[in-house]
């Protein structure tokens, strides 16, 4: 979204909230779709969280001033609710754990936006299902960072903005994130290079 275009929405916001939010979502719900997506590993997850996430900002929103409306920045404000909503949840499964989550071959129709034809659906799905079991095995802090920066699309600011933490940090997020991932996906190659290394 470009800058004109997030000043009209924020404008939006303030002037006339229900039209606003209605804009709000429209613009910004996949990519919040796809964020919890790809945290969770879960369509159903995201879904459900995505509406809460949703509805806490609507409440959120109708306690601003009109003022405070025009300054946000919707798309880092929308990815930290979602973020804190994806902690809330986790920490509240850890507490009272529950049923099994939802398969990961389940999670992978809604993985890419762009259509492929069969045949390479047929080829990226053994490595789509590999990168979503991987990205849960990261820490959560790592997996938060890495999927705002490379799927979302988010810069090192907005990364750092949703994580609460400064830009270095959310980069050192990033980066071990990314490294561990590298790792997970090719352990014959990290066996190698720790042989040479050591």
């Amino acid at each position: 979204m470009d800058e004109k275009a997030e000043r009209q929405l924020t404008e939006l916001l303030a002037v006339d909230l229900d039209d606003g939010f209605a804009e709000l979502v429209r613009v910004h719900e996949r990519a919040v779709y796809a964020f919890l997506l790809r945290v969770s590993g879960s369509a159903t997850e995201a879904d459900d969280l995505g509406q809460d996430a949703f509805l806490r900002a609507y409440t959120a929103l109708r306690e601003y001033a009109p003022e405070r409306r025009r300054e946000l920045k919707p798309r880092a404000w929308l990815m930290t609710i979602a973020a804190n909503v994806w902690r809330n949840h986790v920490r509240t499964c850890t507490r009272r754990p529950t049923a099994a989550w939802m398969p990961v071959e389940d999670a992978l129709d809604a993985w890419t936006d762009q259509r492929p034809g069969p045949a390479e659906h047929a080829a990226l799905a053994d490595d789509q299902r590999r990168l979503v079991a991987v990205l849960l095995e990261l820490p959560q802090h790592h997996r938060i960072a890495v999927v705002l920066r490379h799927m979302v699309g988010m810069s090192y600011a907005e990364v750092a903005e949703v994580q609460g933490c400064a830009v270095g940090t959310a980069k050192a997020q990033v980066s071990r994130g990314l490294s561990r991932l590298r790792r997970l996906l090719d352990p014959e190659t990290s066996e190698e290079l720790k042989e040479v290394t050591t």
